[in-house]
């Protein structure tokens, strides 16, 4: 199970920025798309607020990758009184 929790974090510390620069080129690529004037406006707005929320998750899975690969999540507490 301790290789299993490593191996998660590795893919999430990997997960993480690809996912971020994905959407940022999806981003671009829709807002461009997107027609003169209010229409534009409306998606980059939307996409702003997209990587904005996404943002702080994709740097959540980093921290929990990190911790993982240090070995913080090997053994946790059974009870509340372990803590």
């Amino acid at each position: 199970m301790v290789l299993v929790k490593r191996l998660l974090g590795v893919i999430f510390i990997l997960l993480a920025p690809t996912a971020i620069i994905f959407m940022f080129m999806q981003a671009f690529e829709k807002i461009g798309l997107a027609a003169e004037g209010v229409a534009r406006t409306n998606t980059a707005l939307q996409w702003g607020i997209i990587l904005f929320i996404f943002i702080p998750i994709s740097a959540g899975l980093v921290v929990f990758g990190l911790y993982s690969l240090k070995g913080e999540y090997d053994t946790l507490p059974e009870k509340s009184e372990d803590i």
